[in-house]
């Protein structure tokens, strides 16, 4: 039996390199949700006028690697105090947000966030510095373009890679080390 969560923080690239680097982790789908404009493009998406967030789609065996991992690692991923932004990827698209599909995902989430408010040593709130993740219901999730799956895998030795996503899994790794892949 697997479960899927759809969350975003950031460059969705980020996220599923992170992601892959987890035993028990099956399927990272890069896309977007949280918007208005069915279909969108990537294009669509950067200027911010769609609504949609990037995210992935994680799809894990909580056998292997319990769901609170899961949520524990996206918030190690991202720094959730970053309101609508994610270093110098500046714009609503790159907001945190966990999107749920069941009251269970939504509980799970919150419980996440406030455990999240812990160890960042901030309070849940809407204003840049306390943890601004939105946790909001599961609309319609669009797959990114082809080109965007697994983008750090195919393009190890690109700028961004190595100098944003790169940190991220190493980190993710570091603290996650008894469920690297």
């Amino acid at each position: 039996m697997t479960e899927t969560y759809v969350i975003a923080g950031g460059c969705f690239w980020c996220l599923d390199a992170a992601y892959r680097a987890l035993r028990g982790v099956s399927s990272v789908v890069s896309g977007y949700t949280g918007g208005r404009r069915p279909h969108p493009t990537y294009e669509q998406v950067c200027t911010g006028a769609t609504g949609h967030a990037e995210a992935v789609k994680v799809t894990f065996d909580p056998e292997v690697i319990a769901p609170e991992i899961i949520l524990d690692a996206f918030f190690t991923m991202h720094d959730p105090r970053q309101l609508n932004h994610q270093g110098a990827d500046r714009g609503t698209q790159y907001r945190s947000a966990m999107f749920y599909e069941s009251d269970e995902q939504r509980a799970l989430f919150e419980a996440a966030r406030e455990r999240a408010a812990e160890i960042w040593d901030a309070p849940v709130g809407d204003e840049e510095g306390t943890i601004v993740t939105r946790i909001e219901p599961l609309g319609d999730f669009y797959d990114a373009e082809d080109y965007h799956q697994d983008f750090f895998a195919k393009n190890p030795t690109q700028g961004y890679c190595l100098a944003v996503a790169a940190p991220k899994v190493n980190k993710v790794r570091a603290r996650f080390a008894q469920y690297a892949a």
